[in-house]
């Protein structure tokens, strides 16, 4: 600590101060001893802090699951975040089941000092309440009309934003008679009803889920010229579906995606979608996460972040009519 110390200019008091994250240090000072603190590798001794502080400095991310490309990149980046802190992650899949996204809040305290919750639901106020440490969720592909009831922070995607979005740029290219394929958030929006929907069957989110549900909207509604799907992966298998039924992409049928998955960028078409900025969500609820833990005793937030469209090949206007 002593050889950061000088690296940064500072005292061994402020190094400490910096590491344990307290608060009223002025952000050059912060940015100063992070820097030092990258230079030489160092890393402080987690056992001293823990007994000193009476914190681990490990925040638990309790997650849906990680199959799901788009919540594995969110949580990948949420440890990023993490480690610019100074902080360490437990990551626990928590496979949707309440029960097992009670137990893991209930070592707030214990294993960790803090839980972030991706895409979780069911978390029972009695369980925030009853255990130390903040509770901040994050939600990707769960709508969140409001700011939890139970006093936690929220930091969620705009996904009335980005059904707007891919609604109206579907219009815009000349398609008015589009489908929702579901589940997903672009597919879920109520104010869409107007709007015909097939859904895959129960608890199917993958790309066999859209290649099938592609088909049935083929059949179901012979005049589609758009597929707004739910997430990515339900685009990507659309995409094979319409391919493997003779369907041209975008020239007789136009397909959007949520998530903006990589696999989106190299498909054939490209595939457009709605990208949810996983760089600002993630920092957003780390951020909270700490100003938290340093003692930040401000009302419960409700922080929505922007989503963008991306426009590639699967709604070009090369097909439009």
């Amino acid at each position: 600590m002593r050889e950061v110390a000088e690296r940064a200019g500072v005292s061994v008091k402020t190094v400490s101060r910096v590491v344990n994250e307290e608060p009223h240090i002025r952000p050059e000072t912060r940015a100063q001893v992070r820097a030092a603190i990258a230079d030489l590798g160092w890393t402080p001794n987690a056992s001293a802090r823990t007994l000193r502080t009476g914190r681990t400095g490990v925040i638990g991310i309790a997650v849906a699951e990680l199959r799901r490309p788009l919540l594995a990149d969110v949580v990948e980046r949420l440890v990023m975040e993490l480690d610019r802190h100074g902080l360490h992650a437990a990551v626990e899949p928590t496979l949707d089941d309440p029960a097992r996204l009670a137990a893991v809040a209930a070592q707030r305290g214990l294993a960790f000092d803090a839980l972030l919750a991706v895409d979780a639901h069911g978390l029972p106020p009695e369980v925030v309440a009853a255990h130390d440490g903040p509770v901040v969720r994050l939600n990707v592909t769960r709508w969140t009309p409001a700011a939890p009831a139970d006093g936690t922070d929220v930091v969620y995607a705009d996904l009335d934003q980005g059904a707007r979005l891919a609604l109206s740029h579907m219009r815009v290219m000349g398609r008015h008679r589009a489908v929702r394929i579901g589940p997903g958030p672009l597919a879920e929006r109520e104010e869409d009803r107007g709007t015909a929907r097939v859904d895959p069957g129960r608890g199917e989110v993958g790309r066999a889920a859209g290649f099938r549900a592609a088909q049935r909207a083929l059949v179901e509604h012979p005049g589609v010229d758009a597929l707004i799907c739910g997430t990515d992966e339900i685009a990507l298998g659309a995409l094979a579906g319409l391919h493997a039924a003779g369907v041209g992409v975008p020239s007789r049928v136009a397909v959007i995606g949520y998530g903006d998955l990589d696999e989106g960028r190299f498909s054939t078409p490209s595939l457009s979608t709605i990208d949810p900025d996983t760089v600002s969500l993630a920092r957003n609820a780390v951020d909270l996460t700490a100003a938290r833990l340093a003692g930040s005793d401000r009302a419960p937030a409700a922080v929505a972040v922007p989503v963008t469209l991306v426009q590639r090949e699967s709604t070009s206007a090369a097909g439009a009519r």
